[in-house]
C-alpha cells in the first residue's frame, strides 16, 4: 500500500506519495539504476511516472503540471518521496484526480490518498478499476474526514498481522474474563497514548527501533507461554501496557507518512484511533469464542505451548530481519 496526500490551497493542488523501493517493479529499478554497483540512483524515470499518470483536474478543466521533485530515501530503508505541484485555472468547487500508475506500477500497486483542503478532508483508495477519485469541496464532504480516519485506522489494524500476533498470544494465557478485560484495556490504552504522541511529533523514534521492538514483544510474550505458564498470566496486563506503548508508535506510521491535516487534526486523530480500536475488538469478539472453547479441552496446555513455540520462532526470524537486515 503507498500513501499519498493532496493538499488544495486556493488554486494551487500539490500531490505527494510515498514509495517503498523494494516494491517498484525492476523494470523501472533498473532504469533508476537501483541495485547498480557504483551507479548513483536516478529517480527521474518515477518523477516522470507521477508527472505522466496522475492527472488533476478542477470544475471540469485540467491542471497544468507547475513543477515536480523528488527526495531521495535519507538512510536504508527509507521510502522516495515524490511530489508534485500543479497550477489550476481556479479555486477547486469540483475536484477530479485520476490515478493512472497502475499502467507503470502493475496492478498490484494500489495508493490510499488523503485529500485535504480548507475546512474538510476525505480519505480515497485508488485501484486499477477505480482510478477517479471526484468529489466536491463543501461542508457536506467535509464531514467525511473523520470517518476517513475511521476507516483507515481499522485498515491498518486488520493488516497489521504483528500488532494482531501479539495481542492473540497475549490473550492465549489471559485467564479469567476479568484478566482478559484488563488485558485489552492496558493494551488499548498504552497504544493510544504513545499514537498521540508519534503522530503529533510530540515524541520520535527510529522505525527500526520501534519495529525491532515489536517483533521481539511477540517473541517474549511467546516465550513466557511456553517458560512462565503459570505465573505470567497474572501479569499480562502489566506487560500488555509496557509493550503497548511501543505499538502505539508502530500504529502511528502510516498518519506520519500520510499526516494529519491541519483543520479538524484533533478528530482526525481520534477517528484513526477509534478505527483502529473497532477493528481490533472485531479480531478479539472472533477470536474469544475460540479461546474459551480451547480452554475447555484437556489438551489445552499441550496445545498453547505448540502455538507459542511457534510464534517464539516467528517472533525471533522477524526481529533478526528488522533489527539487522
Amino acid at each position: 500500500m503507498n500513501l499519498a496526500s493532496v493538499t488544495v490551497d486556493g488554486r494551487a493542488v500539490r500531490y505527494e506519495i510515498a514509495f517503498a523501493v523494494p516494491s517498484l517493479p525492476p523494470a523501472l529499478s533498473a532504469q533508476m539504476r537501483l541495485g547498480i554497483p557504483g551507479a548513483a540512483a536516478d529517480f527521474g524515470p518515477l518523477l516522470g511516472a507521477v508527472t505522466g499518470k496522475v492527472r488533476v483536474t478542477v470544475n471540469g478543466v485540467a491542471c497544468a503540471t507547475d513543477r515536480g521533485r523528488v527526495a531521495p530515501p535519507a538512510k536504508e530503508g527509507d521510502a522516495v518521496r515524490v511530489t508534485v505541484d500543479y497550477a489550476c485555472a481556479a479555486a477547486p468547487g469540483v475536484l477530479a484526480i485520476r490515478d493512472d500508475l497502475f499502467d507503470v506500477l502493475g496492478d498490484n500497486f494500489h495508493t490510499v490518498a488523503l485529500i485535504v483542503w480548507p475546512g474538510g478532508s476525505r480519505q480515497f483508495m485508488f485501484q486499477p478499476d477505480l482510478r477517479e477519485a471526484r468529489l466536491e469541496l463543501s461542508a457536506s464532504t467535509a464531514a467525511s474526514g473523520t470517518s476517513s480516519f475511521f476507516l483507515l485506522g481499522v485498515e491498518h489494524i486488520l493488516i497489521g498481522w504483528d500488532h494482531l500476533l501479539f495481542l492473540m498470544c497475549l490473550l492465549l494465557l489471559g485467564g479469567s474474563f476479568w484478566n482478559l478485560l484488563k488485558i485489552i484495556t492496558a493494551f488499548t490504552i498504552a497504544h493510544s497514548i504513545t499514537l498521540a504522541a508519534a503522530a503529533l511529533e510530540l515524541v520520535t523514534l527510529p522505525s527500526r527501533l520501534v519495529e525491532s521492538t515489536i517483533a521481539l514483544s511477540i517473541a517474549y510474550v511467546a516465550a513466557e507461554n511456553v517458560l512462565l505458564r503459570d505465573k505470567a498470566a497474572s501479569k499480562r496486563w502489566l506487560v500488555a501496557f509496557v509493550f503497548g506503548l511501543v505499538h502505539g508508535f508502530g500504529f502511528s506510521s502510516v498518519l506520519k507518512e500520510i499526516g494529519l491535516p491541519t483543520q479538524g487534526l484533533v478528530w482526525a486523530l481520534l477517528g484513526f484511533n477509534l478505527g483502529v480500536e473497532a477493528g481490533q475488538a472485531t479480531v478479539v469478539a472472533i477470536a474469544m469464542p475460540m479461546l474459551i472453547w480451547l480452554r475447555r479441552r484437556p489438551w489445552e496446555p499441550r496445545a498453547v505451548t505448540t502455538v507459542s513455540a511457534i510464534v517464539l520462532a516467528v517472533g525471533l526470524g522477524l526481529f533478526l530481519e528488522r533489527a539487522f537486515f
